[in-house]
Parts: C-alpha cells; structure tokens; sequence
C-alpha cells in the first residue's frame, strides 16, 4: 500500500511540476519579484498538500516568527527534498544554493534558472567556496536572504551530520544573522528512497544568531549544537 500511495504521489508531482514550471516560464516576463515568489509558492504548497493527501505527511512548524525579518543566511539540516520545498515556500526573497546539475532537471530545473539561484559545481571545491562567498554576499546585499544546507549531502532520518564552515563564512562576510533550522523529514522522506510513510514532520526555527567576534569554527559549532540539540527524534509509538 506504501509503494502504491508513493507511485500517486510521484504521479501527481510530475504532473503538477510540468505545468506550473511552463506556466512559470510563460509568465515570467511580465512578473515582479513578489509575484514570481507568489507563482513558484503555488507549486511548493501544491506538491506538499499532494503529498499530505496521498502518503499522509502533514507538518508543524515552531518560530515562523524569525522568519524574513530581514537578509540572512538560513542554515537547515538536510535529509530529503521535503524542506527544500517548504523553505523556498516559506523565505522571500531568497537565493538558494544548491548543486548546478539541478538546473538540468527538464521543467523544474528551467523554471529554477530564471529566479538565478546560486549553483554551485561540487566537483571543484575551491570553486564552489568562491561562488557562495562571492554570489551569496552579492545576493545578501540586493536584499535577499541565502538557504544553505550545511552538511552538503543529506544526512539519514534520526541523524544530523557535520556542519561545513561556509554559511557562517557568508554571514560573517556580508555582516548579516544566521537563522538556523531543524527538522526530521527524513523519517517520512527517507533520502534516496521511493516510498513516503505517514507521520508529522516537526520543523523549528531558532532565534537569529550574529556572528559577532566569534571564530567561524565557534559559530558554526555553536549552529551545528543547536541543531543537534533542537532536533526531534520520532516517536517510536
């Protein structure tokens, strides 16, 4: 039953992405930033009312008050593809960074070209590292904030790995907060794994965190122990 309630799922994402990624392109040139925001929401709440309807996967969410006060370098845990669809519905404006070969995606991948995120070529680590410093600063400065996933792949459910030190570089850099999140989405959407299995996934937002005088080894490890700290294990009931 799990596989058939993933395969509709699946079915209706396709769907869904095609159309509202062409209608997005179509559209484009006659939006502002407000509305292209609008347009590409319209898709994230779609995808995940689908999936709430179909895998019954719902959410909470705790501290959406920290959310676009102003420019800042989010930091998230990463184990699926659920809070990458949730945070870019959430944010406004932002610039997310994510791996280059997504824009290859057919659709998705077009529609995510025109709102120019940062994409980075994880192949070549040095060059990956000047593109978010440069890139994200630049984005930070326009006004809009930064979605980083600083444990660069995604982590397994009931794990949170170890935190690069380049978010809390870009703050630093650019002189705006930090606002770190963590959820457990990876019990529901397990990375790489067809089936979705039911359940609530718990988001929380922390406070905004300054970089200060601190070290980028202290503030990244100060982020990293929240996350660790705040994340929510799944009742095993």
């Amino acid at each position: 039953m799990l596989g058939l309630r993933s395969s509709v799922f699946y079915l209706g994402y396709a769907l869904a992405t095609v159309i509202l990624s062409t209608n997005f392109i179509l559209l484009f040139p006659l939006l502002d930033s407000s509305a292209r925001h609008r347009v590409a929401s319209v898709w994230c709440r779609s995808i995940l009312r689908w999936l709430e309807i179909t895998c019954g996967v719902n959410c909470t969410i705790e501290g959406t008050e920290h959310l676009n006060r102003f420019p800042s370098v989010y930091l998230a845990n990463h184990q699926s593809s659920f809070e990458a669809i949730l945070l870019y519905q959430l944010i406004h404006p932002v610039s997310p960074i994510l791996k280059r070969e997504l824009l290859q995606i057919p659709f998705w991948g077009w529609a995510l070209r025109l709102l120019k995120p940062i994409a980075i070529d994880r192949s070549k680590p040095r060059e990956a590292a000047r593109s978010l410093m440069t890139q994200g600063e630049a984005m930070l400065k326009k006004g809009n904030s930064v979605i980083i996933f600083p444990e660069g792949s995604r982590s397994e459910a009931g794990e949170v790995g170890s935190f690069s030190r380049g978010g809390c570089a870009l703050a630093a850099a650019a002189n705006v907060s930090i606002v770190p999140i963590v959820h457990n989405a990876g019990y529901t959407w397990p990375s790489h794994r067809f089936i979705k299995f039911p359940g609530t996934v718990s988001v929380k937002i922390g406070n905004p965190i300054f970089a200060s005088s601190k070290s980028i080894k202290t503030l990244t490890a100060e982020v990293e122990e929240w996350a660790r700290n705040n994340f929510q294990m799944r009742d095993k009931n």
